[in-house]
């Protein structure tokens, strides 16, 4: 059975799947439900959903409609996620696998950085970058990365630790495999499963940290984001509950998808760890 069977087999991990499925379909088709700028000015101020066959959900205090700002927010929640988790595990992975690989005072003085970065709460780390450096896509994928990445760093450094020791990596000593070779080929196809587990878990975790500075004011004014419809409603919450609900249950669905999919993942990989044993 592939992976994907086993994964589909899960039945978090077939929901999951289906849910990030719809996310990004519906991403990318938004220049096509919705084509233009989603922050323009599209009809009537606070008009109701459901009110308008041109606006199905409903208009801001700004006249910019609420069904544009979901699917364009889709792709920058998803592309903000992806882009900050992989870049996350990159470094988390090859600061793990040198940490692990050499050991000695290398693995001290990583494993300290690490400690480091721990020590910091990651939004606040993401806050405070952020902050300091300016607005921007890049800038918030970078931020959220620096707060993320030492914990794929020490998963990847433990892993590493437990499969150095195994008799196919000291036979490949033995016969004369160059370090580099026995890294890259006998231990870290066999350490990436259970960091690629949790890869998911930093995909939600950046898309809230996202969502977060975007509802703060640090998003990128000039791209439609969830966090930021989120704030834009709070002046009409009363009156207008539908302008943070809407773009609020996205968010919670969004995080929902990648929890399950993340269990589902983890559940696949760990059938493939106990079949190799």
């Amino acid at each position: 059975m592939s992976r994907l069977q086993r994964l589909l087999s899960q039945p978090e991990g077939a929901v999951g799947l289906a849910i990030l499925f719809i996310l990004v379909v519906a991403g990318l088709l938004a220049p096509v439900i919705s084509p233009g700028d989603p922050l323009r000015i599209a009809g009537r101020a606070l008009l109701a959903p459901f009110t308008d066959p041109a606006s199905p959900l409903g208009t801001d205090r700004l006249g910019r409609d609420v069904l544009a700002g979901l699917l364009y927010g889709a792709r920058t929640s998803l592309a903000v996620g992806l882009a900050a988790a992989f870049s996350a595990m990159i470094l988390g992975v090859c600061v793990g696998m040198v940490a692990g690989f050499a050991g000695g005072l290398v693995d001290e003085a990583l494993m300290r950085v690490v400690d480091a970065f721990q020590i910091v709460p990651a939004f606040l780390l993401a806050l405070a970058f952020v902050s300091t450096i300016g607005v921007s896509t890049p800038v918030i994928v970078l931020a959220i990365a620096l707060g993320t990445w030492a914990d794929p760093a020490r998963l990847t450094r433990a892993q590493v630790l437990a499969i150095r020791e195994q008799d196919y990596v000291a036979s490949a000593r033995v016969i004369g495999m160059h370090p580099a070779e026995i890294a890259f080929r006998e231990i870290l196809p066999n350490a990436l499963p259970p960091v690629l587990a949790l890869s998911a878990t930093i995909v939600a975790g950046a898309i809230l940290t996202e969502a977060a500075l975007s509802f703060l004011g640090l998003g990128n004014p000039n791209i439609a984001t969830w966090g930021s419809m989120i704030a834009e409603g709070r002046s009409v919450l009363r009156s207008a509950s539908y302008l943070s609900v809407i773009p609020g249950a996205a968010l919670a669905v969004t995080v929902l998808g990648v929890h399950l999919f993340s269990e589902g993942l983890g559940k696949a990989l760990g059938d493939d760890g106990a079949r190799a044993a």
